[in-house]
């Protein structure tokens, strides 16, 4: 069995360590590492779309990462208790016309004893933007440390 540190029940400190990791998790933009933090059963909606279990989501985010192109994201603690944590959290990326788009949304997350994620449900919201007014400009990967978060950019 798999094990995914920080595990519940949360604390501040634990629930913003498991944000950040799931973060940098998903800036590396690879469905294989990213499905491992996610029970074999796990059960998400994302948007309109109902995906279970963790050969799904791998499936899901490939089919993601070659629509949404230069993904970079910023994700932040809202709120958390016992073995749930919500965020929220903004992206950017474009399509292959070049369009740019910033996404919105906001998730809530339960976990397993072991850390792993069971349930996921996001609800997300797309607004184009002009590449000037991006704001998530660091080489593809994880957001670095000294880059403002969502709150310090407004958002």
């Amino acid at each position: 069995m798999t094990t995914k540190p920080p595990v519940p029940p949360f604390t501040e400190e634990t629930a913003k360590q498991k944000v950040r990791l799931a973060e940098d998790a998903w800036n590396s933009r690879d469905p294989e590492r990213v499905s491992l933090v996610y029970t074999t059963d796990t059960h998400w909606r994302n948007r309109a779309e109902f995906v279970d279990g963790r050969e799904a989501v791998r499936a899901f985010l490939e089919r993601k990462w070659n629509k949404e192109l230069d993904y970079r994201l910023i994700k932040e603690l809202w709120a958390f208790a016992g073995n749930r944590i919500a965020v929220r959290f903004a992206y950017e990326w474009h399509d292959d016309s070049g369009q740019w788009y910033r996404s919105y949304g906001n998730e809530n997350w339960e976990f397993d004893a072991d850390g792993l994620m069971k349930f996921r449900h996001a609800s997300i919201n797309d607004q184009p933007i002009k590449a000037e007014e991006r704001k998530f400009h660091w080489a593809q990967g994880r957001r670095p440390d000294e880059h403002v978060g969502l709150s310090e950019l407004g958002f």
